[in-house]
């Protein structure tokens, strides 16, 4: 069946399905600062008053994020503090951990009292709701139910599934960035013995623009700032980024740039809290005052994928000025480090400003005012996240903020570079470890020589491509290690009918999803681990290691008895799966899973950077991956940085629509949904809603809360719609909309990809907003 999200929330409905009365949308814009008591009460409430948790919470909230001991948040990826802040947590970090610790339980007496049918009727909210999930279950067609089945029966179905494959690309092995990296490593090893480079995982809908727009620019997939680069640099730049909601603890990195005189701008079509001032929480002087930091110098508030113009405008001025003031460009760091410079600077002085003001939305006044920091500023880092990459010129954008960049030498010195913000907290070492459908002929000569296995050398599947081929019936069987695929993924209807296609779906996961409810003809779910659980093997308490998104690794510790006695770790579950699948495989899966220093002695003779592993990731920080480009190192073809010149992109949009982009709420993590509120937009008690600008509301004879249909344009002509959406008048540039996935991902058609990264476009629909019928 195909969902309808029209009213589906968290507060609306409950499992009964019964309405609450006294749910009443509101709307009042947020005008305090980010983070300070307004978190503090926000995480309060959560603990005490949802999930009844007063001592857990607190003690996680004690050991996250520690040097020694702990482990890791399971949000987002921002690194953990380099002096030692014990109080190196958020909000979001601690509903997270909270929600993943709670003491409510689904095993097979609630799959018994409800059929699939009846679930599929329940809000995200309701589903994750019921707690964790403690026993392996299969689907029952007959019942429409889930029903118990042992480990050992069903790691049997799914290697007998795979075994009986005519082809191994007919298997796909999805991942979320919550898989450790030791997990990773086996879970590739498994896909590559098995013969298929079929790994899509979150990276591609995420940050796959800015991995290849950095490769092809530094010869390297990752950033190259750390910490100490923000707490040194005298400009910040944080674009398509909400920080407060997405990275809060960047919000320390942002108050501390500000008070020792650091500029920041954020170039983003909304104006978040994050952009304005904070109060952070363990400040504890400045909580007790309620005195805010500034953390932000100027707002450049660009339509939505104008990110490209105003990078130009800012390179343009830059020029300009270099004309009379030669310490404008770096011109020996330029000669000595890159090429196409000169191609990139005719493309720059042909590009007229009204262009640049037409497709950016701003002044020439406003760019050249950003442009002014820039030039006064000896270091500047330029910071990005999902606001530039999920576009159709994504990788020309952050292409661009390298030539902007390179312009000035920021590169390869203290407090200088580009930073990007990846949202999940292993989702970089994922593809460190090898999740990629895309790998190195090298990476697969060493994986092969160290293992001993063959691996396959075409190009596997990303995410678009996958739910393609199942929809096709190419691929038979779906793995999901972590993550809530059906909801993360584009064209909801589209997806979850490919899904519905596959033979086999098998979901490994913590809690309850809506991927749990569409799946193949035969399904199961193999409940795991969470990060905050004791890991115990036969070689006793394990720790898995994670990489954050300044390439710092580092281990992680559970530290909570287990929800139950019938969860596995990720790495016991892969190695199940492998023994079922690969009855022949030389690869000693089980002495792996003994003792995770077995797995991480193998990774550091196949992985770039990994070597003396198991000694490196003690140190009391971890390490830090080396990366050439920060060394001035560029693995390009050509041996140097290399400057882009792409044309800007034609942004108009046709008369009557508007472009619409998806973003998370704040009271939300990717597909969580934790209430209906979003403080630091000032909603609450409703996620069916679109923000639009006054005049395109005034325009269609709009009012707060009047009620709208939306439907999104494709590129093949089809159109997709979701009804009764209410209207919020918001601070957003003209011919802008936004509202929240994974509601509105059913707007985003399987085709509308970018045809440079691959990655759906869900931040650039073109829509039309009607009043309801």
């Amino acid at each position: 069946m195909a969902i309808d999200f029209t009213n589906r929330s968290g507060a609306d409905s409950g499992p009964s399905g019964a309405k609450d009365a006294t749910a009443v949308p509101k709307f009042r814009p947020y005008d305090h600062p980010a983070a300070g008591w307004g978190a503090a009460r926000s995480v309060t409430e959560f603990m005490i008053g949802q999930e009844h948790e007063p001592l857990l919470g607190p003690l996680a909230i004690m050991r996250m994020n520690h040097e020694n001991g702990g482990f890791d948040c399971p949000g987002c990826a921002w690194p953990d503090s380099i002096k030692g802040i014990h109080l190196d947590i958020c909000e979001n970090g601690i509903k997270h951990v909270t929600w993943e610790m709670t003491h409510k339980r689904v095993g097979a007496e609630f799959f018994a009292a409800h059929t699939v049918t009846e679930l599929a009727g329940w809000s995200e909210h309701d589903l994750e709701n019921q707690g964790r999930l403690t026993e392996p279950m299969r689907y029952d067609a007959d019942s429409d139910r889930y029903v118990p089945i042992t480990w050992s029966q069903a790691f049997e179905v799914v290697g007998r599934a795979l075994r009986e494959l005519d082809d191994p690309d007919r298997a796909s092995f999805y991942t979320s960035g919550r898989l450790g990296n030791e997990a990773t490593f086996l879970y590739q090893l498994l896909a590559r013995e098995l013969g298929t480079n079929n790994l899509p995982d979150c990276s591609n809908m995420c940050h796959e623009a800015s991995g290849r727009a950095l490769q092809a620019s530094l010869g390297t997939g990752k950033g190259t700032c750390d910490l100490e680069d923000w707490e040194s640099t005298d400009a910040l730049f944080i674009m398509g980024v909400n920080a407060a909601s997405n990275a809060p603890r960047m919000l320390t990195a942002l108050a501390e740039a500000n008070r020792r005189g650091a500029r920041i701008v954020h170039i983003n079509p909304l104006i978040e809290a994050g952009s304005r001032r904070t109060i952070i929480p363990h400040e504890f002087a400045r909580m007790a005052t309620f005195r805010a930091t500034p953390i932000g110098t100027m707002n450049l508030q660009t339509r939505i994928g104008g990110d490209f113009a105003v990078l130009r405008g800012i390179a343009k001025a830059v020029l300009e000025e270099s004309h009379t003031d030669p310490k404008a460009l770096d011109r020996e760091f330029i000669e000595r480090h890159t090429t196409g410079f000169d191609v990139y600077r005719a493309k720059v002085e042909a590009t007229p400003w009204t262009q640049i003001e037409q497709q950016s939305a701003l002044s020439e006044a406003q760019i050249r005012k950003a442009a002014r920091i820039y030039c006064d500023a000896d270091r500047s880092i330029i910071s990005w996240c999902l606001g530039i990459t999920q576009h159709e010129h994504g990788v020309d954008t952050v292409r661009e903020i390298v030539n902007l960049l390179l312009l000035r030498g920021n590169l390869g010195r203290e407090g200088a570079g580009p930073s990007p913000v990846r949202g999940h907290s292993n989702v970089q070492g994922n593809r460190t470890c090898g999740i990629d459908h895309r790998p190195t002929a090298a990476f697969l000569d060493r994986l092969g020589t160290v293992c001993g296995i063959d691996p396959p050398r075409a190009y596997g599947l990303d995410t678009v491509a996958t739910i393609e081929a199942m929809h096709r019936g190419d691929v038979q069987v779906f793995v999901g290690m972590g993550g809530n695929f059906a909801l993360a993924a584009p064209d909801t209807a589209y997806t979850f009918d490919a899904l519905r296609r596959c033979e086999l779906t098998v979901q490994v996961s913590t809690k309850l999803n809506r991927s749990h409810l569409v799946h193949g003809r035969q399904a199961l779910i193999l409940p795991c681990l969470g990060r905050t659980e004791r890991d115990e093997q036969r070689g006793g308490l394990q720790q898995t290691s994670v990489e954050d998104s300044m390439a710092m690794v580092h281990l992680s510790k559970g530290m909570k008895k287990p929800a139950s006695h019938q969860l596995r770790s990720e790495p016991a579950i892969i190695a199940g799966i492998a023994e079922a699948a690969l009855p022949h495989s030389r690869t000693p899966w089980d002495h792996y899973v003994e003792d995770y220093d077995r797995i991480r002695d193998t990774m550091a003779e196949v992985l770039d950077g990994f070597e003396d592993f198991n000694r490196r990731v003690r140190l009391p920080l971890g390490f830090r991956i080396r990366q050439p480009a920060r060394e001035l190192v560029f693995l390009t073809p050509s041996g140097k940085a290399e400057f882009s010149a792409a044309d800007l992109p034609d942004l108009t949009a046709e008369p009557g629509t508007l472009t619409l982009t998806t973003m998370r709420s704040h009271d939300q993590w990717n597909t969580t949904i934790y209430s209906d509120n979003d403080r630091y937009r000032g909603v609450q008690n409703l996620r069916t809603l679109v923000f639009m600008n006054e005049h395109d509301m005034r325009d269609r004879g709009l009012e707060l809360f009047d009620e709208v249909d939306i439907t999104s344009f494709a590129r093949d002509g089809s159109t997709r719609s979701v009804q009764r959406y209410k209207a919020i008048p918001y601070d957003i540039p003209r011919g802008c909309a936004a509202g929240y996935m994974p509601e509105l991902n059913v707007l985003c058609a399987i085709g509308d990809y970018s045809t440079q990264s691959d990655q759906p476009i869900m931040k650039n629909l073109k829509v039309t907003i009607e009043r309801s019928q």
